[in-house]
């Protein structure tokens, strides 16, 4: 299986940021409080637009700006890269599950 080229294991970041694209367009702040609300609390700029950047860099991510406000929207290298991490998320995942369940049999 190929791996994502952007998405690393550090952290998740890049991988909620293209989840929440997925089908959608966010601006930055809507996405950092999006993101922010599963760790209770809201994303600084520090954190949200430098992954932003990153991956309007890796082409994975374009955006569009209307007045001040900036939407970003999924690449279709952005949704393939996706597709693959889902994939490879669900292999590591699934894994992992039948290991827990082999455990506990034994």
């Amino acid at each position: 299986m190929k791996l994502p080229k952007v998405i690393d294991f550090r952290g998740f970041l890049s991988f909620l940021i293209l989840h929440e694209l997925n089908g959608k367009r966010l601006c930055g702040d809507e996405l950092a409080k999006i993101i922010g609300s599963r760790k209770a609390g809201k994303l600084t700029p520090g954190t949200i637009y430098p992954a932003l950047k990153k991956l309007r860099k890796a082409k994975l991510v374009y955006v569009r700006q209307t007045g001040r406000k900036k939407n970003y929207y999924l690449t279709k290298r952005g949704k393939k890269e996706l597709r693959i991490t889902y994939r490879l998320f669900g292999n590591i995942f699934c894994g992992l599950k039948n290991k827990i369940k082999d455990s506990r049999t034994a």
